[in-house]
Parts: structure tokens; sequence; C-alpha cells
């Protein structure tokens, strides 16, 4: 018998009760041998949470707690759609071994499962805290760490536990200050909207997902649940349409004009546009089809597309769908930051990232602002092309400065946070890129409104 999920919020409640009924109590952290790049004479645990997701643990030669810093890591994606496995907290603690090479103890969850939900992920990153703090006491300073996806996990934990219950009453909550790199920021209802007109504008141009003579399905969905596509075989019809697998020399003039308007009205870099589009198929189905009872949280109805060698036409034929109203608050009460902050925010995202849009930065410092807590909210950008790590230096200089804040309420400017940098270039062997004079330009100047 095929159960009809009823809304994203149902589903969440219906974990939490069963989780509540079913959740083993949390394995304690078992020493393992820390991944290669974490400092040598670090301590690794790792454990399983109670409620099917894993945790990695990584403590610093010396830490103590009343002296050391946590930075507790929300992890980006969601890439994967399946279980949680142990060894996607082992590759999260790989790339954020500078983390632990700065002297701060690290611990990050993998979530309970795979795919979208944004509460979810940061009930499990708070979960794997209270792991940590239970077996190794509790430290001086707690970081609240998000990267990509990870960062809107983050800004929604911030919000959620920016107070907790105490025995007096209400008090203020674990976290000393965040930090969010490269983040998918603005809340689902709004980082995505580039993907749905992604997948309408790819279909326009090249009419292979779904192909002609294949089932035929509205694209929010993603793709159908049974449908057996693979990621090698999309990569394979998108390369066929527009070439991007191959020097610019090799392609056709048709694929060359294909994919010149899909870029050109997406405004992607061409090395990203697979990417983007195992997002706006896989991810959707999960978000769409398992999280929100097969309705759509998207819309596209009046956009007006611009870019293509004819937008006229492009406007004219390519796909609309109007959001279900109730999808649509449920994605946002689930993933959309509201402001609610009090602890300092400091960001930082690349200039030209090709996953997560920096004007998606603009997206966010709105939403602050308007929660009239713009002073707790400092961001910083890179002269970078990248988006899952970026330069070495430039993180340990955020996490000194974001603990500068909170320590001595020296509050950091993009220069300072800048100069602290240049002093950590020889430790960590790369060059500082920060660019203290940018600032990110409004999310409608890259992605049409709606």
């Amino acid at each position: 018998m095929h159960i009809r999920p009823t809304a994203l919020l149902a589903l969440a409640a219906l974990a939490c009760q069963l989780g509540a009924a079913n959740a083993q109590v949390p394995a304690a952290p078992q020493p393992r041998a820390c991944p290669a790049d974490v400092p040598a004479d670090a301590i690794c645990h790792a454990g399983e949470d109670g409620l099917g997701g894993f945790y990695w643990m990584a403590l610093p030669a010396n830490w103590k707690p009343e002296t050391g810093v946590l930075v507790m890591h929300a992890h980006g994606g969601p890439t994967d759609t399946g279980p949680a496995t142990l060894k996607r907290g082992e590759e999260d603690l790989k790339r954020w071994a500078v983390t632990v090479k700065a002297g701060h103890a690290w611990a990050g969850s993998t979530y309970r499962r795979g795919g979208f939900g944004v509460t979810m992920a940061a009930e499990d990153t708070e979960r794997v805290r209270r792991i940590f703090v239970k077996h190794f006491g509790p430290p001086r300073r707690t970081i609240l760490h998000g990267q990509s996806y990870g960062a809107a996990v983050a800004a929604k934990g911030a919000e959620l536990y920016a107070m907790v219950d105490g025995p007096n009453g209400p008090v203020k909550g674990p976290y000393d200050g965040v930090l969010l790199t490269s983040g998918m920021l603005g809340g689902g209802t709004r980082a995505y909207d580039f993907r749905i007109d992604l997948r309408v504008v790819y279909q326009y141009f090249c009419k292979n997902h779904p192909k002609a003579d294949e089932p035929q399905y509205p694209l929010w969905q993603g793709l159908p649940m049974n449908a057996r596509l693979t990621r090698a075989e999309l990569a394979t019809r998108v390369d066929e349409c527009t070439g991007v697998r191959k020097p610019a020399a090799q392609r056709s003039e048709q694929q060359k004009a294909n994919l010149a308007n899909i870029v050109g009205v997406i405004r992607i870099p061409e090395r990203s546009l697979i990417a983007h589009l195992n997002w706006s198929t896989w991810l959707f189905r999960d978000l769409t089809q398992l999280r929100l009872g097969n309705r759509n949280p998207f819309t596209n109805a009046n956009v007006r597309y611009t870019g293509s060698s004819d937008d006229a036409a492009l406007n004219a034929g390519v796909l609309r769908y109007t959001a279900d109203p109730a999808a649509f608050a449920e994605l946002a009460n689930d993933s959309d930051p509201v402001g609610k902050i009090n602890m300092p925010v400091l960001t930082l995202h690349a200039v030209n990232d090709p996953t997560a849009f920096v004007e998606l930065e603009s997206a966010y410092r709105d939403v602050v602002e308007r929660a009239g807590n713009g002073q707790r909210l400092v961001q910083t950008f890179s002269d970078e092309s990248e988006h899952s790590y970026l330069s070495d230096p430039q993180y340990p200089a955020l996490f000194t400065a974001l603990l500068n804040w909170i320590d001595r309420k020296d509050k950091p400017t993009p220069q300072t946070v800048a100069a602290l940098c240049k002093g950590y270039e020889a430790a960590y062997g790369d060059t500082c890129k920060l660019l203290p004079d940018y600032r990110s330009a409004p999310l409608a100047n890259r992605v049409p409104p709606r």
C-alpha cells in the first residue's frame, strides 16, 4: 500500500515522535584513527547518534574544555538522498581539518538521513553537540559553522537554539557565534528558484529530460520515483545536447548555441551545469515527493527570462508552474531564516561561487536587517571561483575574528578580517584572497524575481 506523505512539517513531527519512541541511547564516542589531513597529534572519535545518524569528533592535542573552543559543523549538500553513512562524516572532517589545525575541537553530524530537511539537520547537529559535552565537557566557547546547504542548517539552528529552557525559564542557547561559509542562504523558497528555472529552460532547448518517448511529468517533481535514470545517463544527455564535456572546438554549432542559451539565461558557468541539473533532478524528487507529499513549492508563472538568442520565443514556449501555497509555506517554515539571531554571525562567500550564488548573501542580509539584527551580521567576500573550500588562511582568520567579537566585543570589519588573514598565510601555505570593499548585489540581479 502506498502511503502519501502529507507535509514536510507533519513528517518532521512524526519523525520526532518515532525518534523519541525508537531512538536508542546515543553511542558513546569511540576512538578512531584520524583521517588524513587532520594533525597527527589530534585524537578522533566516532559514533552513532541514536536516530540513525553518525558523527565524528576531533580534539587537538592538549585541548581542554575549560579553555577550548568547539566548532560544530553542519555539512553541505544534500547530494545523497539515502541513509546516513559514517564515511560521509569522515569526508567532512578531512575537508575541515583546518579547524583542528587552528586549535579548535571539531564535531559534525552526518544527519540522520540524506535528502532535504533543514530543521532536521539543525536538530541532529545540536544532538551531536550534546553528546560531545556529555563525554568531553562543556567548552569555553561553541561556534556553529555551516558550509553551503549546511549554512542554511546553521542559520536555522542559530534561531532554533537562540534561547533554550533553563531551570528558571528561558536562557541563552549553547552557541556563542555562527560562521556561514559559501552559504546556500535565503531559505529553500528562494535559494532553489534558479534550479526550477534551469529545468524548464534546459527542457526548452534540449527536450531530453524527459525525452519525448518517456513518461512526461511536471519538472518540479525532479524525477518520477520509479524512473531508472542515472546520473551518468543524465550527464550523457546533457553532453549530447550541449557538448559541455567536450572542448569548445569539438562542439557542433547547435551544441554551442544550446549551451550558450542555457548558461546565458540561468547565469551559471558551464562547469556547474551537470551538477545543478543533478540537484534539480534527484534533490527535487526527494523534496517535492517524499517531503512535501508530491506538492510543488516553486513558481515560475510570471518569470521573464532573458539572456537567450530569442527571449520572446523562450518565454512563449517555456513550461510554467504555480506553487501550491501550503507546500510553499511548509518549505519556508522548515528552511527559511527569519533573522531572529542573538549572537554574532560572520559569513564568507566567493564572489564567483559556481554553486551558491554570492547574491544569496544579500537575501540573508535583508532578512537579518528586517528583523532588526543587522548589527549582529558581518559579511566577507573572497576573489575566488570555488564553492566547497576556499583559501586555507581565511578560515582561521574568520575563527579568530569571531572569537574576538564574542570575547572582547571587538566587532570585526571586512578590513580587519583581511588583515588577520595576512598573519596566517605563512603557517597555512596559501594566500588570502579577501575583498574588503565588496558588497553583494541583490538576489534579483541574478535570479528573476517572482
